[in-house]
């Protein structure tokens, strides 16, 4: 990310966390939470301005920032803040001024920017107090929220989007494009490859995912980063981040802890909590009790192929070999490319 986009973030936060600016402000300077490729966050103050990733569907983006703002999912997703109208660099007339697709979403230097209130984040270096079982409250509250059917009337005020579909299946894909451009006929994506190829097409991004799995309102893209504490620093554990959000198959939300567990990353403790409280909540993905790995199965699957694309894409833009929690994940890959046909395809709908 350029300089000038970061100050610009800064500048826009600041502005936003001083209305009206007081004089002669001494506020610390902006600081850049994160810069990826997908996206970087500048907090200043109370405030967090966010740049989205280049080529971002605006329109599908305003239909998830409505969403993170609906007061039914107050107590679920952290909702946006408005964004000012930025002035026209060259005077323009009523009718020549393009419409926002949303009040909370403006553009800087080509990239779709939001605001947020600051919330404190999972605390990296305290893993025994990761919020593993409000993460699965939340999940289990946002599963089970009614959406509104396009076509249904609502409060002109709020008018509905139509909510795009969650993008769990195609980030994935994404991510073993993103593994085969970095490694070209690498034998180590083999395993990987060959775990992809055996996932049905709903899960590779091919073809929808049946209309029995995708009916629920997801994140799409649940790891411990994605939530924070608001009002911070004690405030209720909240989903950040909905640029995956939409209608989709609710296992995927839970696919991360899951594959993380089956590679044993996760302790089987922390993730009989994290099961054991997204069905006391009534999470839908689920049965209410028994084997939940006939339903989890093949998100699951999906994401250590994500998890093992992403770290041979990233260890070979770093010029180094996959460390040892990437092997794990790619050791998972080449375990399942060995199992049986008829279980590798088993509950693929």
């Amino acid at each position: 990310m350029t300089t000038a986009v970061i100050r610009a973030l800064g500048a826009l936060a600041h502005d936003a966390a001083h209305t009206p600016a007081p004089a002669g402000c001494d506020c610390p300077p902006p600081v850049v939470l994160a810069d990826r490729a997908d996206g970087t966050v500048v907090r200043s103050g109370a405030v967090v301005a966010k740049a989205h990733a280049p080529g971002t569907d605006t329109a599908a983006l305003a239909a998830r920032l409505w969403l993170s703002a609906r007061p039914a999912l107050a107590d679920v997703l952290l909702a946006p803040l408005p964004v000012p109208a930025q002035p026209p660099t060259a005077p323009v007339t009523a009718a020549e001024r393009p419409a926002r697709p949303s009040s909370y979403l403006t553009e800087l230097h080509g990239r779709p920017v939001t605001l947020w209130p600051y919330g404190e984040p999972v605390d990296p270096g305290d893993p025994d107090a990761a919020p593993w079982e409000e993460a699965a409250a939340l999940l289990a509250r946002l599963h089970r929220s009614a959406f509104p059917a396009p076509g249904l009337p609502v409060p002109p005020a709020l008018p509905a989007p139509a909510l795009p579909v969650m993008r769990g299946p195609a980030k994935a894909a994404l991510a073993v494009d993103r593994m085969r451009a970095a490694r070209p006929g690498d034998p180590s994506t083999v395993p990987v490859l060959a775990a992809w190829q055996r996932l049905p097409g709903w899960a590779r991004d091919e073809t929808p995912a049946p209309a029995d799995r995708a009916r629920f309102l997801c994140h799409g893209d649940l790891h411990l980063g994605q939530l924070v504490r608001h009002p911070a620093p004690r405030g209720r554990w909240l989903l950040i981040d909905v640029d995956d959000a939409g209608i989709g198959d609710a296992t995927w939300d839970l696919a991360r802890p899951a594959a993380w567990y089956a590679a044993g990353l996760l302790p089987p403790e922390v993730w009989f909590r994290f099961l054991g409280a997204y069905r006391a909540a009534g999470g839908p993905a689920l049965p209410a009790d028994g084997d939940p790995w006939p339903e989890l199965d093949v998100a699951a699957r999906a994401l250590t192929v994500q998890t093992a694309a992403l770290a041979l894409a990233k260890s070979a833009a770093e010029g180094r070999d996959p460390d040892e929690v990437e092997q794990m994940m790619i050791g998972s890959c080449a375990r399942i490319a060995t199992l049986p046909p008829e279980l590798a395809t088993g509950n693929a709908s």
